[in-house]
C-alpha cells in the first residue's frame, strides 16, 4: 500500500483508455460514443482500476470531450455518457475520486466553448486542480493515455506517463517518449504495481539492482 502522507494518483484519459472508441461513418475514424447506446468499457479496466484502487492509489478521469463544441452530439448526450460510465464502473466497486472534462475546441461550432481554454490537454490544468484540491504528489502519480497530448500534459504536471497502444487509435509521435507502452489499462497497472513493489523492496534492502 501507498502511505497517506504520499498520496499518488492514476490520472487517466477515458476513450481508447477506459471506454471503446466507436467509429463515425461520418468522418470514417474511431472517436468518443456519442449516443449513450454505444457506451461500452475496456475489457479488464473495471478489474484493473479496482486493484489500483485497493493499493491505495487516488482514481481520476481527466478526458477532452469536444463533440458538442463540434457539433456531433448534443451536451445531454455527452453527459449523460459521462455519467454512465462513472456508474458502471462504481457497480464493479470503483470510485472515482473526480472526472475532469473539458468541452471545448479550437475550432468548435458553439461560441461559448470555441477557442483556446486552460483546461484542454495537454495543458495540465485538471491535474494540477486535484493535486491542490486532494492533496495529490504528482511526483508520485501517473497520466495514462492514448494520445501525445495525453503524455504531455502528465509530463508537464510532474507525472510519469503510459502510453495506451490502441487498436483504434494513434501511435506516439511526440517526444519526449513516455515512461511505458501498454496495449492496454490493466497491462499499464500492472506496470505500476511492478514498479512499485521493486521501489518497497529496494527500500527496505530486501534486494538491490
Amino acid at each position: 500500500m501507498i502511505s497517506c502522507s504520499n498520496r499518488a494518483a492514476l490520472f487517466r484519459d477515458r476513450d481508447g483508455v477506459l471506454t471503446e472508441p466507436v467509429l463515425n461513418p461520418a468522418t470514417g475514424e474511431y472517436e468518443s460514443a456519442h449516443d449513450p447506446s454505444d457506451l461500452q468499457l475496456c475489457d479488464g479496466a473495471v478489474e484493473a482500476l479496482r486493484r489500483a484502487q485497493a493499493a491505495g492509489y487516488e482514481l481520476f478521469i481527466v478526458s477532452n470531450q469536444p463533440s458538442y463544441a463540434k457539433g456531433k452530439a448534443s451536451l445531454e448526450a455527452i453527459k449523460e455518457i459521462a455519467r454512465q460510465t462513472e456508474a458502471r464502473f462504481k457497480e464493479g466497486g470503483v470510485t472515482f475520486r473526480e472526472a475532469y472534462y473539458c468541452h471545448h475546441h479550437p475550432e468548435g461550432i458553439v461560441p461559448e466553448l470555441t477557442g483556446p481554454c486552460r483546461c484542454r490537454k495537454p495543458e495540465p490544468y485538471f491535474l494540477l486542480q486535484a493535486a491542490e484540491r486532494y492533496g495529490v504528489d504528482l511526483s508520485a502519480s501517473w497520466m495514462i493515455g492514448d494520445r501525445d497530448s495525453d503524455i504531455e500534459c502528465g509530463r508537464r504536471a510532474g507525472c510519469r506517463t503510459i502510453f495506451i497502444d490502441h487498436p483504434h487509435g494513434k501511435p506516439y509521435n511526440a517526444r519526449p517518449a513516455p515512461d511505458y507502452v501498454a496495449r492496454d489499462v490493466g497491462v499499464a497497472v500492472g506496470l505500476i504495481m511492478e514498479e512499485a513493489a521493486s521501489r518497497r523492496m529496494n527500500h527496505h534492502g530486501e534486494s538491490t539492482v
